[in-house]
């Protein structure tokens, strides 16, 4: 079930002092679908946050459709949606158990005994029990991010939109957030984020949205994409007392290479079948001009 469908997302923009428009989104459509983690990726400028302002409501569309849990974006809907921005603001005079108390007033009523508990567990889960009546003022970076992805969380959301959540975070806490929302999508709530890093995407999301200049240029699970990619083989052997490593491109080459090395008297270590990173995928897609 797709809890996110848009179709067709045009957007556009005046731009300096005579208001000359530029376009954005160019017609760009995807879908998001129940308890699955959907990575959201483009380059800078391709449009990736006017994307995200469009689907909340933020901005007004030029033209297209944005379907959020079967109908359009209101109230009842957006109580259903957790967010947290690329530039989160914090009200730095609340603790962190306030600063969640307050954005979970914000969206429904939750008896207070069961707030406490939510909040509890939250915290627990990403490790600021300790500094659960502190000030924000006296959070970190990372501590920010965290208490930003709690309350993304708090209302116990079906969709997850999350802006760069890894931002700011140190090896520790990335693996502890990668966690976060890996459970979060396995209790049935749809998580669609972006990252530029590619790495934490990787392991992360089952399926991905890729666009350039406004459109999408890839969509589907992560696994077709890197086995779509292409593979490169690399042999090790000895040859002459010395290790050596061969990379060929298909399976006949290897054949060869094997066949020549065994009658050169080189003794094979090892083959291995090696697959491009989500990374370089990336790079030739939506940077260098590729598809892939």
């Amino acid at each position: 079930m797709n809890l996110l469908q848009v179709r067709e997302l045009k957007k556009s923009y005046a731009r300096g002092l005579l208001g000359r428009k530029v376009s954005v989104l160019k017609g760009l459509s995807f879908s998001v679908p129940a308890g699955v983690v959907t990575g959201f990726l483009g380059a800078n400028g391709a449009g990736k946050t006017t994307t995200m302002r469009c689907i909340l409501g933020f901005d007004f569309v030029d033209s297209g459709q944005v379907d959020v849990f079967g109908g359009p974006l209101n109230v009842a809907a957006k109580r259903r949606l957790g967010f947290l921005p690329e530039r989160p603001y914090f009200y730095e005079h609340l603790t962190g158990v306030e600063f969640l108390q307050f954005y979970a007033h914000l969206t429904a009523p939750i008896k207070k005994a069961e707030l406490r508990a939510r909040i509890e567990r939250l915290l627990r889960r990403v490790d600021l029990l300790f500094a659960k009546d502190r000030p924000l003022r006296n959070y970190s970076k990372g501590m920010l991010q965290k208490i930003g992805v709690a309350q993304a969380l708090i209302h116990e959301p079906e969709l997850v939109i999350l802006d760069e959540p890894m931002s700011g975070l140190d090896p520790d806490g990335r693996l502890a957030l990668a966690e976060i929302i890996l459970q979060t999508a396995k209790q049935g709530t749809a998580v669609f984020f972006t990252s530029h890093l590619l790495h934490d995407t990787e392991r992360l999301c089952e399926r991905l949205v890729v666009m350039k200049d406004g459109k999408g240029i890839y969509e589907g699970t992560t696994e077709e994409l890197l086995n779509k990619s292409g593979f490169e083989l690399e042999v090790s052997f000895l040859k002459n007392g010395e290790r050596q490593l061969v990379k060929v491109g298909t399976d006949i080459e290897v054949q060869s290479l094997l066949m020549k090395l065994l009658n050169d008297g080189a003794k094979i270590l090892e083959v291995r079948r090696l697959r491009l990173t989500l990374e370089e995928i990336f790079v030739n897609m939506a940077m260098r001009g590729g598809r892939t």
